[in-house]
Order: structure tokens, then C-alpha cells, then sequence
């Protein structure tokens, strides 16, 4: 079975992925390991069947800050949040597995949603369920139907910052327009 022919502007963006993450696991930005990481993303993008990075064309500055802005808050409030149960609470707080489905199908939104959700104290992503756009969470300090309500505002307020950041224009319009049908897919 042949490799459907991807263009160079779709792979692009993995490509360069690829060699920044050569160049800062051997931490170093040199020419040469940059050439060297170069050559070693294109054998692994033509060697395995991965699937293309879909960007959605655009990327709107004023919403990445707005996202590291709130990300920041977040993270904050969560970890001190965490160090108050640690200390107060001790072993008699409750946690709980989350499922939040997500608006979008996309697998670059799903993958920076997830990223970002597992980056806050008190939540790690157990599971991504890229079929169904559903993130399976486990929380500290959840042990109602309302907490877990909170939780799954929280994470797709984070998706809808990524979309408005770095969405297609189709998931972006879907989102503006307020429609419950999930962005990218049917419902």
C-alpha cells in the first residue's frame, strides 16, 4: 500500500516540529544538528504512515496572548488550589474521571487541548478518544455532577481559545455562530 503524496506546505509544520525536538533533546540549535535533525524528519515522514498536521490557515496573535494570558491565571489558581488540598485536606478528598467531548474534530485542536488541560495541577488526560473528540480526565476534588460540569466548561472554554486562536475558519465560524453540533463532524 503507497503513502498518499502529501505536499511539502502540509508537512511543513511537522517537519519543523521534528527537527526542533531533535535540537532540543541533544540541546543543541547548531547548523549541523539542525541539518542532521532536517534529514532525519524526512526519513521518519516518508518511513511511517503519519497522519498530516492540518493547520487551519491562520493564527491569531491577539488570541495566543490572550490564551498564555488565561493559561497562566489557570495555572496559578490551580496550583495553589492543589497545595491547599495537600495541606488541608490530606487523603479526604474525592477525585473523579471526567469524559469532555469536545466541538472539534480536529486533531491539532484535540492534541493542543489536551496538552494544555494536562499541563494544569489537579487534572491529568487518562485517555483521548480521537474517534469521538472526547478527553477522559481524572480530577482531583470532583465528587459531584457540578464539579464535573465545572471541569468540562474549563476545558472546552481552553478549545474554544485554541480555535479562536489557531482554528480553521470553519470551526471558528461554527463557534461564533454558537451551534451545539460539533465543529468538524455531525453531532
Amino acid at each position: 500500500m503507497s503513502r498518499q503524496r502529501i505536499s511539502l506546505r502540509t508537512e511543513a509544520p511537522l517537519l519543523v516540529w521534528l527537527v526542533l525536538v531533535w535540537g532540543a533533546l541533544w540541546q543543541d540549535f547548531s547548523l549541523g544538528t539542525l541539518v542532521f535533525g532536517a534529514v532525519l524528519a524526512l526519513v521518519v515522514v516518508h518511513t511511517f504512515s503519519l497522519p498530516p498536521v492540518q493547520l487551519g490557515g491562520r493564527f491569531n496573535v491577539v488570541q495566543f496572548v490572550v490564551a498564555v494570558a488565561e493559561f497562566v491565571r489557570e495555572l496559578t489558581i490551580a496550583s495553589f488550589h492543589v497545595f491547599w488540598m495537600a495541606v488541608v485536606r490530606g487523603r479526604t478528598m474525592r477525585s473523579s474521571l471526567v469524559a469532555v467531548p469536545l466541538r472539534t474534530h480536529s486533531d491539532l485542536i484535540l492534541t493542543a487541548t489536551a496538552s494544555v488541560t494536562g499541563l494544569v495541577p489537579g487534572s491529568v488526560v487518562v485517555e483521548v478518544d480521537r474517534a469521538g473528540s472526547t478527553l477522559y480526565l481524572h480530577c482531583l476534588d470532583v465528587a459531584t455532577a457540578e464539579g464535573a460540569d465545572r471541569v468540562r466548561e474549563t476545558v472546552r472554554t481552553t478549545e474554544a481559545r485554541l480555535i479562536k486562536m489557531m482554528g480553521s475558519r470553519e470551526d471558528l465560524a461554527l463557534l461564533d455562530t454558537g451551534d451545539r453540533a460539533r465543529i468538524g463532524g455531525t453531532a
